[in-house]
């Protein structure tokens, strides 16, 4: 089986290509667009395409090289915070790529399936009543983010109705683990503690809201959700991913300063709360997991210990965390 993983040399792109070689039978290429750090590891196992994906051209080309059974289109623009200082940046990025790699896939006739990565963000405001969230609970998006993957998640649903395009769509919750760079939660207090415990910083961390509650599950999870439901789900469906249990951003922060075992004042900083932030998300899974038998194993704890050791590693090896630009950042 050949697999294309657009954004391979992202957070979840390299994850997937490590799991999908280790599974046996599959040949893995993907595209890159800045730097490969991730997946040089994987050496010349992989197929590569340095490129980015906002012309069609250049992705027709990639497609017709790769000649793959399966596309995994994780290649986005996936902060929520970058997407209200610049929207349309995000907008036209995650849009554009997403109706670049569906329409090639059309024009060509390819017999290949297509997953659409969508985002819990899309279920945006959700009320009390609404929980746990459900692929049928009703989208309202808070942030240009948001709307672009409410934009990807339909035009998957419109290429498979109108053209054919055997499309899966997944809607993943919030999902942590080694390799994700700074820009969401996780990362942003693992590499603060990092720094504290190397006596590189002072022991106090500035943060937003810490009681808001979300399902975090871990990426090694996610990415074997993700071939799952693109190998034995429905084509025009739509799946979520999640670990069906929420833990709040203060239980997060607690256990990366008790695995570190230092001192750390915590202070609340008025410009990392957000305008809109919904206090709790839970997922449904049982879509998913009636039509795959796909179950998160790995604990919160686990993955919260992972992070931390990623970052003690980053640190050591003084590698840098470059701030994410248009599709350099990839899911």
């Amino acid at each position: 089986m050949r697999a294309l993983i657009t954004g391979i040399s992202g957070f979840v792109g390299s994850h997937l290509a490590e799991y999908l070689l280790a599974q046996g039978g599959w040949e893995v290429a993907g595209t890159v667009y800045g730097r490969p750090d991730n997946i040089v590891h994987l050496g010349d196992r992989l197929q590569l395409f340095p490129a980015e994906l906002s012309r069609l051209e250049v992705v027709r080309y990639i497609v017709e090289q790769s000649r793959p059974d399966y596309i995994f289109h994780l290649a986005a623009q996936p902060i929520p915070s970058l997407s209200r200082q610049d929207p349309w940046f995000t907008l036209e990025n995650n849009i554009r790529s997403q109706l670049n790699v569906l329409e090639v896939v059309a024009q060509l006739g390819l017999k290949c399936r297509v997953l659409v990565v969508g985002s819990s963000e899309e279920y945006g405001r959700v009320d009390e009543a609404d929980l746990p969230i459900r692929e049928e609970t009703p989208l309202r998006p808070t942030s240009p983010y948001a709307v672009s993957k409410v934009a990807q998640d339909y035009l998957g649903l419109q290429y498979w109705l109108s053209n054919g395009v055997e499309a899966v769509r997944v809607r993943p919750f919030n999902h942590i683990g080694p390799r994700q760079r700074q820009g969401f939660v996780a990362p942003d207090f693992a590499a603060q503690v990092a720094e504290i415990e190397a006596g590189q910083r002072p022991p106090r961390i500035r943060v937003g809201a810490l009681d808001v509650a979300r399902d975090f599950s871990d990426v090694r999870d996610i990415v074997a959700g993700y071939v799952l439901a693109l190998t034995q789900g429905e084509p025009g469906e739509v799946y979520n991913l999640g670990a069906g249990r929420a833990h709040t951003v203060r239980q997060l922060l607690d256990l990366l300063i008790a695995a570190a075992g230092v001192e750390v004042a915590v202070e609340q900083d008025p410009a990392r709360m957000r305008a809109v932030d919904v206090p709790l998300m839970v997922a449904d899974c049982t879509r998913l997991r009636e039509r795959t038998g796909w179950q998160p194993t790995i604990p919160f704890e686990q993955s919260i210990r992972d992070v931390l050791d990623y970052w003690r590693e980053q640190l050591r090896t003084g590698a840098s965390d470059p701030t994410p630009l248009g599709l350099r950042v990839t899911h």
